[in-house]
């Protein structure tokens, strides 16, 4: 039986990192190695050349705010549309709900082929921010909505996203299908970790708190130095590492220092090498990802996979599976209730050992595994093809 090939759609995709950006690199990575023909179709960045084991299609694009920072794809482009239609996709998975549905959209006919979309963000929050006259912002909900409900089937990656789905107002059916990590599980080599800690002349008392992701405000960057603020001033010996590029990174280093915290919070710029990211895993003995704008948080099983517990906020989409105190530590969005969870978590070392083996055990989730659910359901969709899905129904997990 031959391959199937499967189109992975995308507004972003390296040099651009984001979660969804690595997500779409590491589904077309391992569908292309193990199950079936992969090509990602996203927009073109000046310069870009692609060396990956998967075809990647670049279609016009032009920039967007620098602080957004990225580009928005050229859905209309007759040339591109006759070009994509020529691939013959057997099925297509959108990740973004935009310039990617329209494009699918448009070249989606004779024959029509299935559809899914994965909803990865709360794309209604950025809407609110962003868009500041009400009657635009409800068109772009109309937008959003209309292109979130033209799939055949629709994805979430938490079941707190399924419910971001629904606030929106989309009433159909939705299937929960987590994300993973790249990273294999285990801990890095004890001597990277150890010139890990003395290229930061970290002290071998002091614990080692790590944040990973976009210098971003709505990642909640401000109640993560807050905390550690609180922490300080509680008497607690600590670095923490936080890891990481973007439009914020200039007033988030200014209010590190306006808070105190000059010695101890080291901004290290971007760790694009995954090897070498690891290493900051491993050297962690906490991780901070107190978002409620994650609807994943990939980085939170990259975290457990090097056995180090996340401080996280309850209830929020990135702490779903995490139980408090046994696989994670879980705190309201607060300054003062964060730094009350952490204190109590350092008390004592072993208790963060027990807790970060733990998280290895029941957080962890590797990209192998994950894809490969993707792809069975893949495989159900084209079977019942083209008849009716059921989308109306909500999915089991």
């Amino acid at each position: 039986m031959s391959r199937i090939h499967v189109g992975e759609f995308n507004d972003s995709f390296p040099p651009t990192i984001d979660g969804v950006a690595q997500t779409v690199k590491n589904y077309a990575s391992i569908l292309q190695e193990k199950h079936c023909d992969v090509t990602v179709v996203t927009p073109n960045y000046k310069g870009v050349t692609d060396h990956y084991p998967f075809e990647v299609f670049r279609y016009h694009s032009i920039p967007l705010d620098k602080r957004i920072g990225y580009r928005a794809g050229n859905p209309f482009s007759p040339d591109t549309l006759i070009r994509l239609h020529n691939r013959h996709f057997d099925l297509m998975h959108v990740h973004a709900p935009f310039a990617s549905s329209i494009l699918v959209k448009n070249i989606n006919y004779r024959p029509r082929v299935p559809v899914v979309l994965t909803y990865h963000t709360q794309f209604d929050i950025d809407i609110e921010k962003r868009v500041r006259l009400p009657e635009f912002r409800k068109i772009a909900m109309r937008f959003l909505l209309e292109n979130i409900k033209a799939a055949d089937e629709v994805w979430v990656v938490t079941e707190g996203c399924g419910n971001a789905l629904h606030r929106i107002g989309y009433q159909g059916g939705y299937r929960v299908m987590e994300n993973g990590t790249d990273f294999a599980f285990g801990r890095a080599e004890e001597s990277r970790v150890a010139a890990l800690r003395e290229k930061y002349a970290i002290p071998e008392d002091s614990l080692v708190f790590l944040f990973v992701g976009r210098m971003m405000w709505y990642k909640n960057i401000r109640l993560i130095l807050d905390t550690l603020a609180r922490v300080k001033a509680a008497g607690l010996s600590f670095r923490a590492l936080m890891v990481g590029d973007g439009f914020d990174a200039p007033d988030i280093r200014r209010y590190a220092g306006e808070i105190g915290l000059q010695e101890d919070a080291i901004f290290t710029g971007p760790i694009y090498n995954r090897d070498n990211l690891r290493v900051y895993y491993s050297l962690a003995d906490v991780f901070l990802f107190p978002s409620t704008y994650d609807t994943s948080g990939i980085v939170v099983k990259e975290a457990a996979a090097c056995s180090c517990p996340a401080l996280l906020v309850a209830g929020s989409c990135a702490a779903e599976g995490v139980e408090d105190g046994v696989s994670g530590f879980l705190a309201k969005e607060d300054a003062d209730d964060c730094a009350r969870v952490l204190l109590e978590a350092c008390q004592q070392r072993e208790t963060l050992g027990r807790v970060g083996e733990e998280a290895g055990r029941s957080v962890y989730l590797s990209w192998e595994t994950a894809v490969a659910r993707a792809y069975n359901r893949y495989e159900e969709i084209l079977d019942s093809w083209p008849g009716p899905l059921p989308h109306q129904r909500k999915y089991s997990r």
